[in-house]
């Protein structure tokens, strides 16, 4: 006989042991007569009502059907129980984990949208302010000089933070020698500080020296709708230099810009300060897409500290070699300074802190959230300007200035989508498809189901034809 005595319940094999046959009796047959033999076996299954349950047990039991344990056969499962018996701590620790996602996710998010009010925010004080310096002080590129100065605090205030988040007890020389890599293998000389410093360095004044001009012939809501462009020139400059992928939607968004550009420069009939104020944006927004790709094509992708460094040592940069432009613009008449207690100091202040927090919220938040909130704040300057512009300065926008600034915004948005958004949506599509046709047979076969055991029950037989 099979006996079963001396089963595992963990899983292990059984012991078979082979046992002369008995005269026993089989549940529902008839004793056979003549001396014949039959199978028993000891301490034989309850049956239950439908005769089943028990002897399936026995026999998965017995085999170690995929690790069977006693008491979960397949009417338990069709039942409802599980089909794996229960570790104690489970369910706690999958709430625990359900929870811990949870909360993750939402402290990401809240995250990045306070980054994104943050960004947006810091950007349209520093548009305002600037507006207001104007108003005593007129000087665009003495005070694009004294911010970008301040561009030196950036690498301590990384390193602050650094220390304060991580504990590590590098001293500031160190770290700086440490990011300084970015520059090359041997760190950073004098040499390779210039060269490669340079032309970034001018760069990035020209930009800030036009964005501040710009402000000077038009409303803060133009000027930061048309540096908004600057995303589709970086896409144009990649897609020729770098030669990243052509996207036929970032083409379209191009236009878009290149539209809204155009609109706003008919605004007021490609003549008098706005047609100048526009060209002004547009070259802002031109070399900072440049700074950017020149940026992505000699340095790489450089970690948080690299870049703090990086952009510390072009405030250093800007106050060695480019304060003599100040002073040239001084004794040429052409930007009069005045004296030192004439200068309104508390607006200089306050335009170079905010610049430096939004040239700060920008290169952390692109590690910290994801990039393209970093963009969805510096996007949502422009209402946040034109708010400003209609309530305190009570400005009157155009049609056409409405139009053009709507334009390049949704170009901006267009801009934005990732490079696999068409394969990713297709796929999202046919999955919804793939959905709707199961549901659809899935409710097929049940009504043919239906219509079958129907049928029997009226006792007709549908003949399948050939």
């Amino acid at each position: 006989m099979l006996s079963t005595e001396g089963v595992l319940e963990s899983g292990d094999q059984p012991c078979i042991q082979l046992e002369p046959l008995k005269s026993t009796h089989l549940p529902g047959k008839a004793t056979p007569t003549g001396g014949s033999r039959a199978v028993s076996v000891e301490n034989s299954p309850k049956v239950t009502a439908n005769g089943v349950h028990d002897i399936e047990d026995r026999i998965l039991r017995i085999t170690g059907y995929y690790g069977y344990n006693p008491g979960y056969s397949s009417h338990r499962r069709e039942d409802g129980s599980e089909s794996r018996p229960e570790t104690p701590g489970s369910d706690t620790s999958i709430e625990s984990q359900s929870y811990q996602t949870c909360g993750n996710t939402a402290l990401k998010v809240l995250g990045g949208l306070l980054m994104v009010l943050c960004v947006s925010s810091s950007w349209v004080g520093t548009t305002q302010v600037v507006k207001l310096t104007f108003q005593s002080f007129s000087c665009p590129f003495f005070i694009s000089w004294f911010s970008s100065n301040w561009n030196i605090f950036f690498f301590p205030i990384y390193y602050s933070g650094h220390v304060f988040t991580t504990g590590e007890k590098q001293t500031p020389i160190q770290k700086f020698r440490e990011c300084s890599k970015l520059f090359g293998e041997d760190g950073m000389t004098l040499k390779l500080f210039v060269k490669r410093t340079a032309p970034f360095s001018i760069l990035w004044t020209l930009t800030n020296y036009l964005y501040l001009l710009a402000l000077k012939k038009l409303t803060a809501t133009d000027v930061s709708a048309l540096y908004c462009c600057h995303k589709a020139f970086v896409f144009l400059l990649s897609w020729i230099v770098l030669k990243d992928r052509f996207m036929g939607v970032r083409i379209v968004a191009a236009i878009m810009a290149i539209t809204g550009i155009v609109m706003m420069a008919y605004a007021d009939g490609f003549h008098g300060d706005s047609f100048v104020g526009v060209a002004l944006a547009v070259g802002s927004a031109s070399t900072s897409a440049l700074y950017k790709v020149l940026f992505k094509m000699f340095l790489g992708s450089a970690n948080l500290g690299e870049v703090a460094h990086f952009i510390s040592t072009m405030g250093f940069f800007n106050l060695i070699f480019i304060s003599c432009v100040p002073l040239i613009l001084y004794f040429t008449r052409v930007e009069h300074l005045g004296s030192l207690s004439s200068l309104p100091w508390g607006y200089l202040f306050g335009l170079a802190g905010l610049w430096l927090v939004f040239n700060i919220l920008v290169h952390v938040g692109v590690v910290l959230t994801y990039p393209i909130l970093i963009s969805i704040g510096t996007l949502l300057s422009v209402p946040g300007n034109a708010a400003v512009d209609v309530l305190k300065h009570e400005v009157i926008f155009s049609v056409v200035r409405l139009a053009a600034t709507c334009i390049i915004c949704l170009g901006f948005l267009l801009l934005l989508l990732p490079e696999e958004w068409d394969s990713v949506t297709l796929r999202f599509l046919a999955n919804i498809a793939d959905k709707k046709s199961e549901e659809h047979g899935e409710e097929l076969t049940e009504s043919s189901g239906q219509t079958r055991s129907r049928s029997r029950a009226n006792g007709t037989v549908s003949i399948p034809l050939a």
